[in-house]
């Protein structure tokens, strides 16, 4: 644990997208840490066919490139997510588009979905052989029929990974967030049913919604029934703000989604919104400000089955899975719960 943690403190030496690539070169060397974690208290069935040995995940953002799931399940997550990718490999937005905010724990992105297409992404998944991996999809920024691209990534993907995520959330996609309208919802749930329709039975897989947190009153309850409506398993809850709290470093005014620490309230907020709208049965995944065990704990007992985490890797290297997964055990057991699900929703 030590060890990677020195690795990070170098890594900031570098520009922050720099040191990102490098840490995935490491991890492809297998230079990340080994440290599964199984507890039996800490297993979650999120959904059917969907069982996690904990429910710490990596969010999306991390591999967009279905690259280094192998090394980050190793290193202790429950679950990866990849992505987000794009029917058609894109740059993204010019550099710089990665800032770290230091002082503040957080970090500033507009990086504009930069990925190596679907067809790279779905052969890397094909290959894999164990873990719980997720992929997030979305839509080119050039693109005339972002609907239609949501349903090429759906088709693509089926039956590769062990859930999907519609990932509308991104600020750094000009107009994407337009998707979050319960009109727009409907078209693009309703025409990805129907394509799932045609397609084998047995490649359907557990499918969640990533919303943003920067959502006005009654859109969480509109965004709520579209999902059940659709029939979806649940929701992401949520992504990088285009908010700016007070933050101390130097490039806070710098546009693009803000994740890590300042997120944490407004996460929690949101997490309470969507499950006070949610029916029992939707499952929540609450992403966004968590860095510890306390907190994972808190989004649990909040009413998520899971969580993700990114960022605060940036400053505590890619043990920390591991770490929250383990804390958040003892955390349970002291509480008297045998399961994460009896903590789910306890207040």
């Amino acid at each position: 644990m030590m060890i990677h943690r020195l690795a990070t403190r170098a890594f900031h030496s570098l520009d922050p997208e720099d040191a990102h690539t490098a840490a995935l070169a490491g991890l492809k060397l297998g230079l990340g840490p080994w440290a599964l974690v199984t507890d039996p208290i800490l297993k979650v069935d999120l959904a059917p066919g969907l069982t996690l040995p904990n429910p710490v995940g990596l969010a999306p953002g991390f591999d967009k490139n279905a690259e280094v799931f192998g090394p980050m399940l190793r290193a202790g997550f429950g679950f990866v997510e990849c992505g987000t990718v794009t029917p058609k490999p894109q740059a993204g937005n010019p550099r710089p588009r990665l800032f770290r905010l230091s002082e503040d724990r957080a970090v500033i992105n507009r990086m504009g979905f930069n990925n190596d297409g679907l067809e790279a992404f779905a052969g890397r998944l094909a290959g894999r052989r164990w873990g719980v991996v997720g992929a997030n999809f979305g839509a080119n920024k050039d693109s005339d029929d972002r609907v239609g691209d949501y349903v090429i990534g759906l088709t693509r993907l089926w039956g590769l990974a062990d859930y999907l995520t519609v990932n509308i959330s991104s600020p750094n996609t000009p107009g994407l967030r337009a998707l979050q309208t319960r009109a727009a919802l409907d078209e693009l749930l309703g025409r990805l049913a129907e394509a799932a329709l045609a397609l084998p039975a047995d490649g359907r897989r557990p499918m969640f919604l990533k919303v943003a947190p920067d959502l006005e009153d009654g859109e969480v309850e509109q965004i709520t029934a579209a999902v059940v409506a659709h029939g979806l398993t649940g929701l992401i809850v949520a992504n990088t703000t285009v908010s700016r709290p007070s933050l101390r470093s130097r490039h806070a005014e710098e546009t693009g989604g803000l994740s890590g620490a300042p997120l944490t309230d407004l996460s929690r907020e949101m997490l309470t919104r969507f499950r006070a709208a949610a029916p029992p049965g939707l499952v929540l995944i609450s992403a966004g400000g968590i860095g510890s065990g306390a907190e994972a704990y808190a989004r649990i007992r909040a009413g998520a089955s899971a969580v993700q985490l990114y960022s605060a890797l940036v400053y505590e290297g890619p043990g920390l899975g591991a770490a929250i997964a383990r804390d958040l055990a003892r955390r349970l057991r002291a509480d008297g719960f045998k399961t994460v699900q009896a903590a789910v929703g306890a207040g």
